[in-house]
């Protein structure tokens, strides 16, 4: 079977990788450098961690991730993760942090949690007057997303995959299925794989009522140097309690600290350019007020924008239209799965099973 893969963030070539090694042959496809800047694979790093609160499909669903991904590690020879853990700062009773450590402890997966005093001696960093307690997990990390990028694209060419970047497609017709590149040349295939991202929805204006294209941005900071190796020794954060949707990343393994937060996301018309105010460092920085001690001396190094597709209940997509199939795994969260949902739409492909793909996706039970 000849295989087009749409899009080359990590559900692309992830994709490619599942179905070459089924021995179908693909065509990665992806308008930009691989991967895109702008996506969520064009980071230097995402959180894997089990913890979805009442989301419990996806908690479940991350046994699976964390194969998938072991089963990638061997057959790059090379593990492009930082298993440090991940944990959750409780702010007030019922926010999305404590809510994280009941469905860790409603399933049975480990956890320590620690009070306030056992927390300021490890993390000193912590505003005592910010949080009431916080939990760690020793499952999960960090991935660094740009070696995992490198190393899986050179996988695919030397396992017989055509990786074509700086490639855009201008139309995809479903009912062929082929897709049209910018320069009018028509590629069919038996089957099309659309992963596109935020792009989705300017390629197949059909699902513009599914998908919701945003845009966001990131900071990557440096601390103060009397907090650095507190914070080189910090698990992955993706609960910050308080209502900003606040997520935080270690400077592990070569990389940055970096603070990100869902009040940042705006609406982004596919295609579009987008600037950032001077200030947008800081002023992101400054969300986390009052977590953190002297916040304002941490020194903003870089920001980078971000795009990503989101549904009206955070869930991820799938789609199928004859023999094209349409998979978003909405947001950065989405990363974490990336290697699972290859192998699952590599599933689909070859069975035709709609139904079982998008149960999988939506993680309901």
């Amino acid at each position: 079977m000849h295989v087009i893969v749409v899009g080359a963030g990590i559900a692309g070539l992830s994709s490619g990788w599942a179905l070459a090694k089924r021995g179908h042959r693909v065509t990665l496809l992806e308008q930009d450098a691989i991967p895109n800047p702008l996506g969520a694979s064009g980071d230097d790093h995402r959180i894997i961690r089990r913890a979805y609160g009442e989301m419990a499909g996806y908690t479940r669903r991350m046994t699976e991730a964390f194969a998938a991904w072991d089963e990638l590690w061997r057959d790059l020879g090379a593990e492009h993760v930082a298993k440090v853990g991940f944990m959750g700062i409780v702010r007030a009773p019922g926010d999305n942090a404590d809510a994280y450590r009941d469905g860790l402890a409603r399933d049975g997966y480990p956890f320590e949690t620690l009070g306030r005093d056992a927390a300021l001696a490890r993390f000193p960093y912590l505003d005592p007057q910010g949080f009431r307690d916080l939990f760690v997990s020793p499952e999960g990390g960090v991935l660094l997303c740009l070696r995992i990028a490198a190393d899986l694209s050179a996988w695919l060419g030397a396992h017989g995959v055509t990786v074509r970047d700086h490639c855009t497609v201008r139309d995809i017709d479903v009912t062929a299925p082929a897709v049209v590149l910018d320069d009018g040349t028509r590629l069919s295939a038996d089957a099309v794989v659309v992963t596109a991202g935020a792009w989705v929805t300017h390629l197949l204006p059909a699902f513009a009522d599914r998908l919701a294209s945003k845009r966001t941005y990131v900071v990557y900071l440096d601390p103060p140097a009397d907090f650095r190796a507190a914070w080189q020794r910090t698990p992955a954060i993706p609960g910050i309690g308080g209502d900003i949707g606040g997520y935080i990343l270690p400077p592990v393994a070569g990389t940055d600290l970096k603070f990100g937060a869902g009040a940042t996301r705006t609406d982004w018309p596919a295609g579009t350019p987008f600037e950032l105010a001077a200030d947008a460092g800081e002023r992101l920085r400054d969300l986390f007020a009052p977590l953190f001690l002297r916040l304002a001396d941490y020194r903003v190094k870089r920001v980078r924008k971000c795009v990503y597709t989101f549904t009206a209940d955070d869930r991820f997509f799938g789609a199928r239209t004859g023999a094209t199939w349409v998979v978003s795994a909405c947001s950065g969260h989405g990363y974490k799965f990336g290697t699972a949902i290859g192998r699952r739409v590599a599933d689909a492909v070859e069975s035709g099973d709609e139904r079982s793909l998008i149960r999988w996706l939506e993680a309901r039970d």
